[in-house]
């Protein structure tokens, strides 16, 4: 029986889990090396924030990141093969938890209220308004939420500009990685009727560049709750 989509992608997260902890770690992905991860930590870092959610947090890399910043950081993952990874690297600071989206407003008591929640290349599914709804519950008063993304440009190739699932086969990331992953793709429109849908307000937008082909790699949202 083939797998719907949804299923897949936590197959893919929990199968890749050691590949993709090396690859990371390896800084094997140039886009990364050279744009993304300097992007999405001086984005935080203008914020100034005391406490932050990493949602989708991975193998722990930011988190670990912001915690030599002196910021209070907590990350959350479905992956549980990924949160062992991340709590082998960090011991007890900061601080991580087996969390799917689906389970963010039930865990909200537990996990508290943050400054900044961010999402890093984490947004992956189609109905993502429910995981957008509940994470008004985790926000401080005079939050933010931030999110990079794929550059829709970037992301089309010569694919259709139009929403639609897309496979990620980790071509190019090194050895190890033995299940594709689907993933959703959303055109810039797409993106800002989502918030607009879910109470989200966006204060900017920026279009991180590669150093070489100057050409827009991801695409960082800033956002405030229309809750506050």
């Amino acid at each position: 029986m083939q797998r719907d989509h949804r299923e897949q992608l936590n197959l893919s997260w929990q199968a890749n889990a050691d590949a993709w902890t090396a690859a990371v770690r390896e800084k094997r992905i140039e886009s990364r090396r050279l744009v993304t991860d300097a992007a999405i930590i001086q984005a935080i870092l203008a914020l100034a924030p005391k406490r932050v959610l990493d949602i989708g947090c991975g193998e722990g890399w930011l988190c670990r990141g912001l915690v030599e910043h002196g910021i209070e950081a907590v990350g959350v993952d479905a992956s549980e093969p990924l949160i062992a990874e991340a709590r082998k690297a960090s011991g007890s600071t900061p601080k991580y938890r087996i969390c799917g989206y689906a389970e963010l407003e039930s865990q909200a008591p537990q996990l508290g209220r943050f400054d900044v929640l961010v999402c890093n290349f984490a947004l992956l599914e189609e109905p993502l308004a429910p995981t957008l709804k509940a994470m008004h519950s985790l926000i401080s008063k005079d939050g933010r939420l931030l999110i990079q993304t794929l550059h829709p440009w970037r992301a089309c190739n010569d694919a259709s500009y139009r929403d639609g699932w897309r496979v990620e086969t980790f071509a190019g990331f090194g050895e190890g990685f033995s299940e594709p992953m689907p993933w959703f793709f959303r055109t810039l429109e797409s993106w800002l009727s989502l918030f607009s849908e879910t109470g989200w307000r966006l204060q900017w937008l920026q279009e991180p560049l590669h150093p070489e082909s100057e050409q827009p790699v991801s695409l960082l949202m800033l956002l405030s709750s229309e809750n506050n």
